[in-house]
């Protein structure tokens, strides 16, 4: 009989399960739930805000053809009956399901309308239209010292004349040595971003962001690029999860609850181990949610996953980058690269991750063990 695999989500983990899988194996059938009909460069977002970059690959290139494609949302696993509800009220049964529903903009306050982000494909192009209608000098205050931050305040303030703020509740990027945190900080300055640090922003208004203590930042548009969350689907299915709602997982992908959903990418906790959300983690957590299923079908036992990471690429405009080299276990080494020659290294690693998760081949960045 033909096992029929199910995989909730069609971004970095989950296309390349869907890849791994239907090469693998021809007696496999395999259905991608997927909200949009394309798969989304999450990692191009801060560029397609600014200057139109394509951020989106068509399916029909991002997918094997032999995938079964199916457009909605997931509201329900019945993990007992190997079941799901999609919104519109029709369901899917499945043999194996792999859980790589993604990630995406924590909210915080202030009133929705004047929140935006580049969380999501989605969010972008609201952020987008939101950015075109502005005059050309408005203010704008990104919210969240990390990568995604830093790169959108870098973005806006190359390409615009704008006011760009960015504010963090800490320091800027935090995760970094010292030596690569200084050299993002003079590039920030030297394209004009004010930077504002250990801040929380309390509350956000159509013309300002205010901060812990009453003071304000004067803002015409505020994004933010604060932590981002999981979807409550394994939590309202029961399935058990951690505190941040992630799909909690054994080392090798399985749920100990129903070992025949695996799980890949950002909505996951995996035993002890401490991934970041990234595509750096999520493609090669895609791989072997799909290796593990393979070897539950051929009756042999999956193996452990280890975190193999390379380092961290913060793109700081068009024209220059950092390039941060970490241990395997994703903390910061001495080496960095910063920047021509690390914005350099950001687009090749940029270009080769969507060549590699369409085309998958073996990858220095992504190959885990």
């Amino acid at each position: 009989m033909r096992a029929h695999v199910v995989i909730i989500g069609a971004g970095y983990a989950g296309a390349m399960a869907a890849k791994r899988l239907l090469r693998t194996r021809s007696d496999v059938t395999v259905t991608v739930v997927n909200p949009r009909p394309h798969f989304v460069q999450r990692i191009r977002l801060h560029q397609m805000i600014t200057a139109g970059y394509d951020a989106t690959v068509s399916f029909d290139r991002a997918l094997p053809r032999a995938a079964h494609r199916v457009f909605g949302e997931v509201t329900t696993i019945e993990a007992r009956l190997g079941r799901l509800t999609l919104d519109d009220g029709s369901v899917l049964d499945y043999d194996y399901l792999v859980y790589a529903v993604g990630s995406g903009q924590s909210p915080t306050t202030g009133a929705a309308e004047h929140r935006f982000s580049v969380s999501e494909f989605e969010d972008a192009v609201r952020l987008k239209s939101r950015l075109a209608a502005l005059d050309e000098k408005a203010a704008v205050c990104v919210v969240g010292g990390g990568l995604t931050g830093i790169e959108t305040a870098a973005e806006l303030a190359e390409h615009r004349s704008s006011r760009i703020t960015l504010v963090t509740g800490g320091i800027v990027a935090p995760d970094l040595s010292e030596r690569a945190r200084s050299a993002i900080l003079r590039t920030l300055t030297d394209l004009g971003v004010d930077i504002v640090t250990e801040s929380r922003v309390t509350r956000i208004d159509d013309a300002f962001c205010e901060l812990a203590g009453g003071v304000r930042v004067e803002a015409d548009c505020t994004i933010l690029a604060t932590e981002f969350g999981v979807p409550e689907l394994a939590r309202r299915s029961g399935l058990p999860v951690d505190d941040l709602g992630r799909l909690k997982l054994d080392d090798r992908l399985e749920c100990p609850s129903h070992p025949n959903i695996v799980g890949a990418g950002d909505a996951v906790a995996v035993g002890d181990l401490s991934l970041r959300m990234s595509c750096q983690a999520a493609i090669p957590l895609g791989v072997h949610a799909a290796e593990t299923i393979l070897h539950r079908l051929e009756g042999s036992a999956p193996r452990p996953v280890a975190p193999q990471f390379a380092g961290r690429c913060i793109s700081l405009g068009r024209r220059r980058g950092v390039f941060q080299r970490t241990t395997r276990v994703d903390d910061a080494t001495g080496m960095f690269v910063a920047g021509r020659a690390g914005a350099f290294v950001k687009e090749r690693v940029c270009s080769s991750t969507t060549d590699w998760a369409l085309t998958p081949r073996r990858s220095f960045f992504y190959s885990w063990t």
